[in-house]
């Protein structure tokens, strides 16, 4: 089984529309390795290269500037099929709206982006309307 293959089956990886693949998860779960992290929430840090944004839990980036050029980086490495995965406590919030801002980068229209990411990543995903008022607002 080729390596892209297998990462696709990981438990949580969702295809943006531009056919990239992304893993959400919790950032305290076992996981098996990928080439990038994008890190929404204090906890272990792996073993591969990553990047940390300031989010508190429930709610959006402290620095839109920052979280964006991280958001941005995590969508090149995946387009150009690199294993990248994003990562909060519990998987969900955070991590669905960073799921659901990238595939806004990626060319779905924002105001698709929270239901294409709780139809193929976790139905709760994104879990405040600060949360979907900032997804929309990504343009």
């Amino acid at each position: 089984m080729s390596v892209e293959a297998f990462w696709a089956e990981q438990p949580g990886v969702v295809v943006l529309p531009s056919g990239a693949a992304v893993r959400g998860r919790r950032i305290a779960d076992p996981a098996s390795p990928a080439d990038f992290a994008l890190l929404l929430a204090p906890g272990p840090v792996p073993t591969w290269p990553h990047r940390r944004i300031r989010w508190p839990d429930f709610w959006v980036p402290l620095d839109r500037r920052d979280a964006l050029d991280a958001l941005r980086e995590a969508l090149r490495r995946a387009r150009t099929g690199e294993r990248v995965e994003v990562a909060c406590r519990g998987g969900q919030g955070r991590t669905g709206t960073a799921l659901a801002a990238l595939a806004v980068l990626d060319g779905l229209p924002p105001e698709r982006a929270v239901d294409w990411v709780r139809s193929t990543y976790r139905p709760r995903a994104v879990e405040t309307p600060w949360q979907r008022r900032w997804v929309r607002r990504l343009t």
